[in-house]
């Protein structure tokens, strides 16, 4: 339009000379140029010189600019093709944008969860000599498998394992007890004795049959590593008469299995007479060769079958199986007396009429032709194992009175709950060993769609907080056993602490439950297995830890107790910092000096209040709505105590200065909150 303006502007203009008509080309070109002369030249030598001045400023010769008459439609196209280009554009820049944000995002969360998967790297709590050694080997068997109502292992991932069934009548029919359960509905059971290494004494009451067992171990002349044991069953009668009692037949289940696969050889099949009976052999790279004795002054009847498996946690279930199979066949409620090809599980079923006792030996190191088998069985059953239990009795009475200041005021009905209290707490320590399942971020899964990944392989040797219902490691639990247990055997309570210590992960990070192995994982219901990198447990370690140093204090430990603490404490100390920093970190709440149990349900519909169980006090009164608004006064209390046992333990070991300062202000810090917070509630 300017152009054209500007044309018939030029047009207008009057023009003297040449044949008295106007032509808007020419005036164009003239003022173009700039040539002030008032003549007109030859029209196509101005168009020539035209064409040339256009060449010469790179414009080109354009010749007579036309303009087109352009519909609304097109124009209306035109709009919406610039916008959808332009639309298309932006998306392709925020798209990729927004993808490396996520991809961003994603590959955090991936680094977050091998971290959560990392040890820390720090010394290993029982790499320390003092758990090496005799220490090691004297508590190498035990009765470590707290879920069944008896059962045997060692501290070693890949172990022996021994334990007993028998056969329970409950409404006229027939059940195998073998693992916990209250709904067996026993009127009784636990140990009424146990000093945590190497005696215990267990009262069983099923209908009427009352069961009392016995474990003793020992490490005498010949022996292999760890040690030989015995077990003793004594089976009475309960409530019928002895009449009742001779007609019926018990059946008990005792066995032996190999959790590495390896080979049992099945013993004699010949019954006892009043002498041991061979019943399985076998070899195990840790005790080398080994046996096992049966022997009894009463009749027995014995039947055997043997499985080759790999499944230790269903042992009772082939044992009810063949003896379904072979009564349907033969019509006896007896085991078929065969063996599968490479059994590596040996189950022996002792028919007896009650009242009955029966002694079971295990030999380590030994051999056929070792002669002095017959000497180490004779010490571990009959008259010489009566004796010894006896004096390992009294021995358990008299410490737990000399440990625990008992007096002449005490009953004896409450001084039998106290011993019972004591050895079930220690009698219910097992040893497991596995991989915790710990729960991948929303959104992700594994390629065979699991939702979580393994902990790396670990063991744990722990006190669990119920047989039947839990029976495995909870790290609340824990710290409250301990403080117990290291007034009975301080060497057992560091061993135990030093192993769950060995499982903070690199962020400081401990699973607060611990279902590692089979056996553990058959008791837990699917929706508990996975564990959370953001959910904790109370830090109750620590009122333990604070005991030992502050009993160092008192002169409550022999000198070589004393170092050993010292000793154990100073190694502890950067793995316990490690936890407390995580703590520090990743339960703190929205304000300064505020902290809040992670891990509650928001979403959920079927609770008025949700459930802390990452608290210990679960279904504690708290927010019906949880958020990171909450201010929770237990997590604070625990912070506290774990920044002065910190401050204690840096400053009994004569830590680093510097760093005993930043604890000194800290716990001061605490302190002062805590006084702000009881003031803005009083």
């Amino acid at each position: 339009n300017q152009t054209r303006e500007s044309g018939e502007t030029a047009g207008n203009s009057p023009m003297t000379g040449g044949s008295g008509g106007t032509t808007r080309r020419p005036s164009a070109a003239s003022r173009s140029r700039g040539d002030p002369s008032s003549s007109a030249p030859d029209p196509d030598a101005r168009r020539a010189a035209a064409a040339a001045a256009a060449r010469r400023s790179g414009r080109g010769d354009h010749g007579p600019l036309r303009v087109m008459a352009v519909s609304a439609r097109t124009l209306l196209l035109l709009g919406i093709a610039s916008v959808a280009l332009l639309s298309f554009a932006f998306l392709a820049y925020t798209g990729g944008w927004w993808q490396a944000e996520a991809e961003s995002e994603g590959a955090a969360a991936l680094r977050r969860m091998a971290r959560s998967v990392t040890p820390l790297d720090a010394p290993r709590m029982m790499d320390l000599p003092q758990f090496q050694g005799g220490h090691k080997e004297s508590l190498y068997w035990g009765t470590y498998r707290p879920n069944v109502y008896l059962g045997i292992r060692a501290r070693t991932p890949l172990s022996l394992i021994a334990g007993l069934m028998w056969i329970g009548v409950k409404n006229g029919q027939y059940f195998i007890r073998h693992v916990c359960q209250d709904s067996d509905e026993l009127s009784k059971y636990g140990w009424a004795d146990h000093n945590g290494r190497d005696y215990g004494r267990q009262e069983l009451t099923d209908q009427g049959l009352h069961l009392t067992t016995s474990f003793l171990k020992e490490k005498g002349d010949g022996s292999g590593y760890g040690g030989d044991w015995a077990v003793r069953l004594d089976a009475k009668n309960e409530g019928s008469s002895l009449s009742e009692a001779q007609e019926s037949t018990t059946h008990l289940f005792f066995y032996i299995a190999d959790e590495a696969g390896k080979l049992i050889t099945m013993g004699s099949h010949e019954p006892p007479s009043r002498g041991p009976v061979l019943l399985a052999s076998g070899s195990h790279e840790e005790i080398g060769d080994w046996e096992l004795y049966l022997r009894s002054e009463d009749n027995l009847e014995i039947h055997r079958a043997g499985f080759q498996t790999s499944s230790m946690h269903n042992l009772s279930d082939l044992v009810q199986h063949a003896l379904v199979t072979n009564a349907r066949q033969s019509g006896n409620l007896n085991l078929p007396d065969m063996a599968e090809d490479s059994s590596n599980a040996m189950i022996y079923q002792v028919s007896i009429k009650l009242p009955a006792k029966i002694d079971i030996v295990f030999l380590s190191g030994a051999g056929s032709k070792n002669p002095m088998t017959a000497e180490r069985v004779n010490r571990l059953t009959g008259p010489m194992l009566s004796t010894r239990l006896k004096s390992k009795q009294k021995d358990f009475e008299e410490r737990y009175d000399q440990i625990f200041n008992i007096n002449n005021k005490i009953v004896s009905k409450e001084l039998s709950v106290g011993r019972a209290a004591l050895s079930s707490l220690l009698g219910g320590i097992g040893y497991f060993y596995g991989q915790s399942k710990i729960a991948l971020p929303k959104g992700f899964s594994q390629k065979n769609g699991d939702k979580y990944i393994p902990y790396w392989p670990a063991a744990l040797y722990t006190a669990v907080p119920s047989r039947s219902f839990f029976p495995r490691g909870f790290l609340w639990d824990e710290g409250f056993h301990q403080l117990v247990i290291w007034r009975w055997d301080a060497h057992i309570s560091m061993d135990i602490i030093g192993h769950w210590l060995d499982l903070i992960n690199a962020d400081g990070w401990i699973p607060r439950e611990q279902i590692l192995g089979a056996e553990a994982l058959s008791k837990v219901p699917e929706e508990f297995v996975l564990q959370y990198p953001s959910n904790g447990n109370p830090p109750t370690l620590f009122l333990a830890l604070r005991d030992l140093a502050s009993g160092i204090h008192a002169h409550q430990f022999s000198d070589e107790e004393a170092e050993k603490i010292s000793t154990f404490l100073k190694r502890a100390y950067v793995r316990l910092n490690s936890w407390f920093q995580w703590f520090n970190s990743t339960q703190s709440g929205k304000y300064e000096g505020t902290f809040f149990w992670h891990g509650r349900d928001n979403m959920t519909t079927r609770e008025l209040n949700p459930k802390t169980l990452t608290s210990g006090l679960d279904d504690y009164p708290r927010a019906s709505h949880p958020n990171d608004e909450e201010r929770h006064v237990d997590l604070r209390c625990w912070m506290l105590l774990a920044t002065n046992c910190m401050r204690s333990i840096a400053g009994f070991l004569k830590m680093d200065s510097s760093l005993e300062k930043v604890l000194q202000y800290e716990f001061l810090h605490w302190l002062c909150l805590s006084h702000l917070l009881t003031d803005s509630f009083s």
